[in-house]
């Protein structure tokens, strides 16, 4: 260790000591960490340069925005290009590009030949989408609990099992992949599909290999939030090339066109009806930049976080989130958990009046609890979701994910960002340092 990376190291361990001694500011202590509230901003968007800019560019002058064809003798390539380095990347056979993270989820089960009379299981705490591509298939959603990663609790997963479940949500959320080891065994087991939902977690990896490339389908999201961003845009994989042909056959009318019916060799499948989730060059340009910083993003990501667990780990009592795999986890945030919701909600005033603000897991919602949810609410009055027998005897709301409810009562955490500077991640350790003890000994 070098003279400069010893003292900077010192000064850490000094600042997290004093941090654990002090008196929160909140309780009438003296000033916080900080003078101005740390700010975490947007991840992808936040790496914008010239290189997004001059893809943008060749598309305006080329005056090819539309993925399959346009002015001059050369096809678009950037959809096309951006397609075969995700897919290089996520280290699957094939990759499909899309309109948005929702439109991957429609297309995915429409590619598993999701419909009436299908049940399919997901997390009782994750986004809309999830829900809503499961409904306008017309199959049943059924929920299952979470466990302390805040993703689904295969315990509770395979107990929601029938023989009309045909594919389980294996959502990976807040950048943490879920338990995917027992995830699969249950599927396996049952013969139910597996569709990753990594639309939180682009990057993130389970036992070195990238999530949604162990499913039988995965699909991503590249929305403003997202670790890699165009504003909007998404994604599927998958190595199966019947999959692969319906998806891309679902996702532009029905149609194979001839760069993906190269990719799976002779079609396999009939046309039929189709959405239309084609992303445009635009769109494309953007992601293929972006995709090319992914792996600067996520250890500037991993970095920081590894940073911080460092910085706590000695904490006494300190409850961390469920990790099923520390090392593959993004690091988007630090959550630690209470024993009690009183206990988490005075962590959040106190860690906001030290300027390093903390929040509840967020990114989704409660689904099961969602009014148009519990009502069973759908586009038309005889929409098949809930028309058979099984579908009107389901209950969602609260009775259903007690524990879910429970567990997001009781974490928060720190959200961190990849170019947060060593001070920040500094000022992240002292004020959690500061004020965690105080609060779990009140």
């Amino acid at each position: 260790m070098n003279r400069r990376n010893f003292v900077l190291g010192t000064a850490a361990v000094t600042t997290a000591a004093a941090g654990q001694q002090r008196k929160p500011a909140s309780d009438g202590g003296n000033t916080p960490v900080r003078e101005t509230p740390l700010r975490a901003g947007y991840i992808g968007s936040d790496y914008y340069d010239d290189k997004e800019r001059r893809e943008l560019n060749d598309v305006l002058e080329t005056k090819r925005p539309f993925r399959w064809y346009g002015p001059g003798d050369e096809p678009p390539l950037k959809v096309l290009t951006f397609e075969r380095e995700f897919a290089a990347r996520l280290q699957t056979r094939f990759a499909l590009a899309v309109t948005s993270g929702s439109a991957a989820l429609s297309t995915a089960l429409a590619a598993l030949e999701i419909g009436p009379g299908d049940e399919v299981i997901l997390p009782a705490w994750t986004w809309h989408s999830c829900y809503n591509a499961i409904v306008l298939a017309g199959a049943l959603p059924v929920f299952a609990e979470i466990d302390e990663s805040f993703n689904i609790d295969p315990a509770d997963l395979e107990l929601k099992i029938t023989p009309q479940t045909k594919a389980v949500m294996a959502v990976h959320l807040q950048g943490s992949p879920c338990q995917l080891d027992a995830v699969l065994a249950i599927a396996r087991r049952h013969r139910v599909k597996v569709v990753e939902d990594c639309a939180q977690s682009m990057g993130a990896s389970y036992k070195g290999r990238p999530v949604g490339s162990l499913g039988d389908i995965g699909i991503y999201s590249l929305q403003i939030n997202k670790t890699i961003t165009a504003g909007e845009g998404g994604a599927l994989v998958t190595n199966d090339p019947i999959l692969f042909e319906r998806a891309s056959r679902f996702h532009d009318l029905g149609s194979l066109r001839a760069p993906h019916q190269k990719a799976v060799g002779s079609p396999r499948i009939d046309g039929f009806p189709g959405s239309q989730f084609r992303m445009s060059e635009f769109t494309g340009g953007v992601l293929l930049a972006q995709l090319r910083k992914l792996d600067e993003i996520v250890a500037a990501l991993r970095a920081n976080s590894s940073r911080v667990y460092q910085g706590i780990r000695d904490l006494p009592g300190a409850r961390l989130r469920l990790l099923p795999d520390p090392k593959g986890e993004l690091g988007t945030a630090v959550f630690l958990g209470f024993e009690t919701k009183e206990k988490r909600d005075r962590y959040l005033v106190a860690m906001k009046a030290e300027n390093v603000p903390a929040s509840p897991p967020s990114g989704s919602v409660i689904l099961p609890t969602v009014p148009h949810v519990v009502q069973k609410r759908t586009i038309h009055p005889a929409w098949p979701s809930f028309t058979t027998e099984r579908g009107r005897l389901i209950r969602y709301g609260a009775e259903c994910c007690p524990r879910t409810i429970d567990i997001l009562s009781r974490f928060a955490g720190v959200s961190i960002h990849p170019r947060y500077t060593r001070r920040e991640t500094d000022d992240i350790i002292a004020a959690i340092r500061k004020v965690y003890p105080a609060v779990t000994r009140a």
